[in-house]
C-alpha cells in the first residue's frame, strides 16, 4: 500500500517538471541597449534606447544600409529608479535590461551627483557590471538617437562599441562603470569619464550632412565631486601613460612644418614618487615603439626618434599643467604617492583638498624605438 501511494505521489510530481512557470516570450520583450540620464528642475529625467533585434541580427539576408529604427522611451521622477520605472506604464511590452551596453549622463547630472546612478546600476540584478559610461553636454536624447555609419545598428557606434575605433586611434580610453566606481572609492584616485558629443561636419551621406558620435574630452572626479572637463587637445599627454594604447599618430617636429608622421604604440612607463627634504616630486619614464607612416623629408632615424621623444615629453607636461589648473590628477600621480608614501600623502591631504603643484613633476624621460619604416625603406620616394 505504501509503495502504491509513493508511486502515485512521484508520478504527480513528475507532471510539474516540464512546466516553465516563469518563462517569458523573448520575441515579446523590449530590449534596452542604452540609457540616458539627466537632472532638470529637481527631478531625474531618463531615456531608454530600445532596438528591434530582428532588424539588428546578422544573417545572409541582412541589408547593409537599411535604416534601423531607434525607439526612445522617456520617464521622470524624484529618484533615478522612479524615472526609469515610470516608463513601464507606456512600454506595451516587458522591458528587459540585460543587454544594456552604455549609460550617458548629462553634465547637469554629473554636477548634481552620481550616487543614485551608481547605486541603481549595481543593485539592479538584470544590469551587468560591464556597462560603458559617458558624460555629455549635448541633449541626451540626441546622443541616443544618432545613427551609425552606413545605417548600421547603434550597437556598432562609438557609443556602444568604442573599442573598434580605439584599435586604430588610441586616445581617451573607454571606461566601464565598475572601473570608474573602483577609482572613486580609492582614497587617492581620480576618476576619468569620457565625454561624448555629436560631430556635424565630418561625414556626408551623398551631399547631406550625416552627424556622428565623437569622444570630445573627459570629465574628472575627485572624491565623487566633479572637478571639471578637459578637451581632447588638453589631454594629449595622457595617452602615453595608458598601457592599453594600441596606436596613436603624431606629426614631427613640434610646431614646425612636419617632416614625418609616426605611429607610436605599446607604451611602457614608470611613475616614481620621490621624497627629498620633506618635499615630493615625481619622475616619469616612458618608452614607446614606433614606425614611419609618412616620410616627407629624408631624416635620420635617430633624429626622428629624438623629435618624437620631445613631442611626447611636451604633451605630458602640458596635460599635467592643465590638470593642476583644474585641480585634477590627469596622470594619476597621486595614487603612486599614496602607495609608496601613505603617511606623507595623508599629511598633504589634510593640508589641502588637492596636493599636486606644477613643480612636483620634475623629470619626464622619453625613449622612442623605431621598429620599421613601413613598406618603403626609410627614405622619401
Amino acid at each position: 500500500m505504501k509503495r502504491t501511494v509513493l508511486s502515485i505521489v512521484c508520478c504527480a510530481l513528475l507532471l510539474l517538471l516540464p512546466g516553465c512557470w516563469n518563462s517569458k516570450d523573448i520575441q515579446n520583450m523590449a530590449y534596452v541597449t542604452a540609457i540616458g540620464l539627466d537632472y532638470v528642475d529637481g527631478k531625474y529625467k531618463s531615456y531608454i534606447q530600445v532596438l528591434n533585434f530582428s532588424n539588428v541580427a546578422q544573417s545572409q539576408n541582412a541589408q547593409v544600409g537599411k535604416v534601423v529604427p531607434i525607439w526612445i522611451g522617456t520617464g521622470e521622477g524624484k529618484t533615478v529608479t522612479e524615472s526609469l520605472t515610470s516608463i513601464y506604464s507606456t512600454a506595451q511590452r516587458r522591458v528587459f535590461w540585460g543587454h544594456m551596453k552604455a549609460v550617458v549622463c548629462s553634465e547637469r547630472l554629473l554636477k548634481h551627483g552620481m550616487d543614485q546612478v551608481f547605486d541603481m546600476l549595481n543593485r539592479f540584478r538584470e544590469i551587468r557590471y560591464n556597462v560603458l559610461l559617458y558624460g555629455t553636454r549635448d541633449p541626451v536624447q540626441d546622443i541616443l538617437t544618432e545613427k551609425s555609419i552606413l545605417n548600421f545598428s547603434p550597437l556598432e557606434s562609438v557609443l556602444e562599441s568604442p573599442q573598434q575605433i580605439y584599435t586604430q586611434r588610441s586616445f581617451i580610453l573607454p571606461i566601464y562603470e565598475f572601473k570608474i566606481l573602483a577609482q572613486l572609492r580609492e582614497p587617492s584616485g581620480t576618476a576619468i569619464l569620457p565625454s561624448l558629443t555629436i560631430d556635424y561636419k565630418d561625414w556626408y551621406e551623398d551631399k547631406k550632412d550625416h552627424p556622428m558620435h565623437r569622444v570630445s574630452g573627459a570629465y574628472f572626479f575627485d572624491n565623487r565631486e566633479l572637478r571639471g572637463w578637459l578637451s581632447e587637445d588638453d589631454l594629449r599627454g595622457t595617452r602615453w601613460i595608458q598601457r592599453q594604447l594600441e596606436r596613436s599618430p603624431v606629426n614631427i617636429p613640434i610646431g614646425q612644418t612636419p617632416v614625418a608622421t609616426l605611429i607610436l604604440m605599446k607604451p611602457h612607463f614608470v611613475v616614481e614618487p620621490k621624497l627629498e627634504n620633506d618635499k615630493i616630486h615625481f619622475n616619469i619614464r616612458i618608452g614607446l615603439k614606433s614606425y614611419v607612416d609618412l616620410l616627407i623629408k629624408d631624416t635620420p632615424e635617430s633624429t626622428l626618434e629624438k623629435m618624437a621623444a620631445e613631442l611626447v615629453k611636451k604633451e605630458v607636461i602640458e596635460s599635467y599643467k592643465k590638470g593642476v589648473a583644474l585641480k585634477s590628477d590627469v596622470l594619476m600621480l597621486e595614487d603612486k604617492l599614496y602607495r609608496k608614501y601613505p603617511d606623507k600623502w595623508r599629511e598633504l591631504s589634510k593640508q589641502s583638498d588637492f596636493i599636486l603643484t606644477e613643480d612636483m613633476l620634475k623629470n619626464v624621460d622619453v625613449t622612442i624605438t623605431m621598429v620599421n619604416s613601413g613598406k618603403y625603406k626609410q627614405r622619401v620616394h
